[in-house]
């Protein structure tokens, strides 16, 4: 079974993340994969992302982060960054189907795409900071250009989980809808997308791009110190903790007398 299925339903071409055991984190090859589905999926009329199982996505995956391989993180790290100018650049426009769980990477996916819809029970948010990384990709910088910037430094800092219903007070997605009818509500979206000019909807899309451009150097520069940070002691105890379940001890801090 692929990692990515993906499914054509009249004009919308429906992208799955396939790996539920793993809450639909990706790896350097699935995010291939994704881009892949993206940009093939330029002859529909609208493209939906979704997740199997209960999450929408948790962003990327190393099977262990605790002896991290840094050519590998590497290629995940700009891969991440690929699959969110995929869809940026896409033709069509992009929605999220967030079935569930928007976590790290997974949040900043639902950033990147064009629209966003959650079933009732998805929750939102970012997990970088709290395990030994930081959300350099929309969490820390386009996010603030949605909710503000406050609230988005609330978001990359704090960790929290942000419910579907609190996610759409912010303005950080469109609509919620009862689990059932996601699916419903998205090819509803979609439908009343297909009546518009494809052409002019090229044009109205890229044309918004223009703030997600502006941040740009700053997921490069983001990405550098995220690269430099590989192998750091908050990076291994980050994860060894997240795996441990326990509060990490990281360093940074003088101890006082």
């Amino acid at each position: 079974m692929s990692d990515i299925e993906v499914e054509r339903k009249g004009e919308v071409e429906w992208i799955r993340l396939n790996r539920p055991d793993r809450m639909n984190a990706y790896d350097a090859a699935m995010a291939e994969e994704l881009i892949d589905a993206i940009q093939n999926a330029a002859d529909s009329g609208v493209i939906v992302i979704t997740g199997s199982g209960r999450a929408f996505c948790a962003g990327g995956y190393l099977a262990d982060l605790s002896d991290p391989d840094p050519i590998a993180l590497r290629r995940m790290f700009y891969g991440s960054l690929q699959v969110y100018e995929a869809i940026r650049i896409s033709p069509r426009p992009v929605i999220a189907a967030v079935n569930g769980a928007a976590a790290g990477g997974g949040n900043e996916l639902v950033v990147a795409c064009d629209l966003a819809i959650a079933a009732q029970s998805a929750k939102l948010g970012q997990t970088g900071v709290k395990i030994g990384s930081a959300p350099v990709l929309g969490g820390t910088n386009f996010l603030a250009m949605t909710v503000g910037e406050k609230r988005a430094k609330e978001i990359a800092f704090m960790c929290r989980r942000y419910t579907a219903a609190e996610a759409l007070d912010l303005g950080w997605i469109n609509a919620v809808v009862p689990d059932d009818e996601l699916e419903s509500e998205v090819t509803a979206w979609a439908n009343e997308l297909l009546k518009m000019s494809p052409k002019y909807l090229e044009i109205a899309k890229i044309s918004s791009n223009v703030w997600w451009n502006q941040c740009r150097d700053s997921y490069l520069s983001g990405l550098g110190m995220l690269v430099q940070a590989i192998g750091s002691h908050d990076m291994l105890e980050g994860a060894q903790a997240f795996m441990e379940k326990r509060t990490p001890q990281f360093e940074g801090r003088e101890a006082r007398t």
